[in-house]
């Protein structure tokens, strides 16, 4: 009897129900139901929502901090600005991309305490851009930058600033981090006095220091770096800065061991620049301490400027001939390079270089990249060359235009015969047709 009454009761509860109370217990069932299926992407844990923000571009980031609240607050988590890199040029004069100028402010006004990996890219030669950059940098008062980079895709940029002007905005960063392990200025006005700035704030963390085509940088500016900074572990400046005391104090005991060094040799005005000589004392000295360095040099002269080059042994790793070099300064880079990895060589004139290239073959036991662009070579010394030197070449490349055909090897022989010693197919490369 109880059962019957129970069930009479929800009959007649049931049959009770009107459209209306239907209806609202129908959109409850279906709110519970999407609320299971839909998760509430607003409450998303902050970390995931941050993972996904740091795979998206900028400006994907910024109109995803849109959505709401909580994504606007990840968009401005410090983990999001230690990296950032200012691109700047004038947008009347060019199409090319920038960093728009309200951003830079909202950087500066909320991030410039949390930036620490910056450069900053002037990829017109406007000397606004460059002024541009040299006005955030003054304003980094907060930071604590571990790497700075001041890129010029094209010149002069940087270079056509007052110098003041400029060593004042660098200096603002120097005295503030206090913590710089990576620093490139290339092409700009830094002097001495700035880099004793850099030296008195940072020399427990200096790690690499790029600074070629600094024309204001003395020999005497850049040994105090290498005589304070122990820790320095990559280094590229031009010849000029290079002298026996840089090199004996890189390879002092309190000095890490270097692991690269670019050298830039380059010459503006054939004839009128005068190329000084590092003493084989100072460069044994300096392999001693740092055995694995690559020591890279890029040349960039005329002819009748290289003869303080290539006397004696050196330990060139990396060899780069920018402009046409003669046959006997390649004859003598195969007698005093042992240590060489790659070389490449723009060009070589008329002559075929077949006896430098055997030379540098059979002296050069770790000989792996090799670009002779348009350097005439006979098809048999070629064959020869690649012979010696086996399969350890990884890299191989010349001009089809400039291998001479001979009694031994046609053009049309020469591919699979060094194929074969290669261990892989190789073809020349072919002159561009257009």
């Amino acid at each position: 009897m109880k059962r019957g009454r129970k069930t009479n009761e929800a009959n007649s509860s049931s049959s009770e129900d009107t459209p209306e109370k239907a209806s609202k217990r129908h959109k409850a069932v279906e709110k519970k139901t999407t609320a299971v299926q839909s998760p509430d992407w607003a409450n998303l844990l902050q970390d995931i929502i941050l993972q996904v923000f740091q795979y998206l571009p900028l400006l994907d980031r910024a109109h995803a901090s849109q959505v709401c609240r909580s994504w606007n607050q990840v968009f401005h988590m410090p983990d999001l600005w230690r990296c950032f890199e200012f691109e700047l040029n004038q947008p009347a004069t060019s199409n090319l991309r920038t960093t728009h100028p309200e951003l830079i402010k909202q950087i500066i006004k909320r991030h410039s305490n949390h930036l620490q990996y910056v450069s900053f890219k002037v990829v017109d030669s406007s000397k606004e851009s460059a002024e541009a950059a040299c006005d955030i940098l003054s304003q980094l008062v907060n930071c604590s930058l571990k790497t700075l980079g001041l890129i010029s895709t094209a010149r002069p940029s940087f270079m056509d600033l007052p110098k003041s002007h400029f060593i004042s905005a660098l200096t603002v960063v120097f005295v503030n981090s206090k913590s710089l392990s990576s620093l490139k200025i290339d092409d700009t006005p830094v002097d001495d006095p700035s880099l004793k700035v850099l030296v008195a704030n940072n020399s427990d963390t200096l790690k690499l220091l790029k600074m070629s085509s600094c024309p204001h940088v003395s020999p005497a500016g850049i040994l105090c770096v290498a005589d304070q900074c122990h820790g320095l572990r990559e280094l590229a400046l031009n010849y000029h800065l290079l002298s026996d005391e840089l090199l004996l104090a890189l390879s002092s005991e309190k000095h890490v061991r270097l692991e690269h060094l670019r050298i830039d040799v380059v010459s503006e005005n054939p004839g009128q620049t005068q190329f000084h000589t590092i003493q084989k004392s100072s460069w044994d000295a300096f392999i001693k301490h740092s055995p694995k360095v690559n020591l890279v040099m890029y040349f960039f002269l005329y002819e009748e400027e290289f003869d303080p080059f290539f006397r004696y042994e050196i330990p060139v790793t990396h060899l780069y001939f920018g402009r046409s070099v003669s046959k006997d300064v390649l004859g003598r880079v195969g007698m005093t390079c042992p240590r060489l990895v790659e070389l490449v060589v723009c060009a070589n004139g008329l002559r075929p270089l077949d006896e430098e290239l055997i030379c540098i073959a059979e002296r050069c036991k770790y000989l792996s990249a090799v670009g002779l662009g348009e350097c005439e070579v006979s098809c048999s010394a070629f064959v020869e060359f690649v012979k010696m030197c086996g399969g350890r070449l990884s890299q191989l490349s010349i001009m089809e235009e400039v291998l001479i055909p001979d009694q031994k090897y046609s053009l049309e022989q020469i591919h699979w015969e060094v194929s074969k010693h290669l261990g892989r197919v190789w073809f020349p490369d072919m002159m561009p047709t257009w």
